[in-house]
């Protein structure tokens, strides 16, 4: 963490990789947030912990998919098989429970 300064993100040492959430900690965040009482944040926080270890593009990717119009049921399909072939059950849900909703309200391409 001491290499993080503003003047090493200035000076252009600093990545994204830098800067990426360890999936350890968002997972302890969740677990902070469900005895807290709130597993909708908890939840949240899982999927982050997921999407942590999934490339940036990738990521990118996904959101773009999840755009209303921009998949059909079986692109959205494929998206959730990958996901969970990469380990990211929650995400992989997430994806099947947004087909679901965009096939009953004609969002899909």
């Amino acid at each position: 963490m001491s290499e993080i300064t503003v003047e090493n993100a200035v000076d252009g040492k600093l990545g994204l990789g830098d800067l990426r959430m360890d999936p350890a900690a968002l997972a302890h965040q969740a677990a902070v947030a469900e005895q807290g009482g709130n597993p909708q944040l908890a939840e949240n926080f899982l999927r982050a912990a997921e999407l942590a270890t999934i490339d940036d593009e990738d990521v990118m990717g996904l959101y773009e998919a999840l755009r209303p119009h921009r998949s059909t049921a079986e692109e959205l399909e494929q998206l959730r098989t990958s996901l969970i072939a990469r380990g990211a059950p929650r995400c992989a849900a997430l994806v099947e429970q947004a087909a679901a909703a965009y096939a009953r309200r004609g969002l899909l391409r």
